[in-house]
């Protein structure tokens, strides 16, 4: 599913013009966005958890020449699936 997809689904089901359909599916991503690079963790109730995570440095391999290579310390978005979420899907 895509974007247009979501806003298909706002004008189809919620009967909102596309155009409102798209501001709203496009500041829903905004502010998840802005909200994950200050580093605050987003959670949908039912839905599941986003949340940025600091991976240290490590030393890595480079799998073509097998040379050791420093990997730099960095953020990570992750996503931990809510429980009632994970049931439905067992579900199906």
């Amino acid at each position: 599913m895509t974007k247009v997809d979501l806003i298909s689904v706002l004008y189809e089901k919620v009967g909102l013009p596309k155009k409102e359909a798209q501001e709203i599916v496009e500041t829903l991503f905004e502010t998840i966005k802005e909200t994950l690079i200050i580093g605050e963790t987003i959670k949908i109730s039912g839905f599941g958890t986003f949340y940025v995570r600091k991976k240290g440095a490590r030393k890595g391999r480079n799998p073509k020449t097998l040379q050791e290579v420093e990997i730099k310390p960095r953020k990570v978005i992750t996503f931990k699936v809510s429980d009632s979420l994970k049931k439905s899907i067992n579900k199906a």
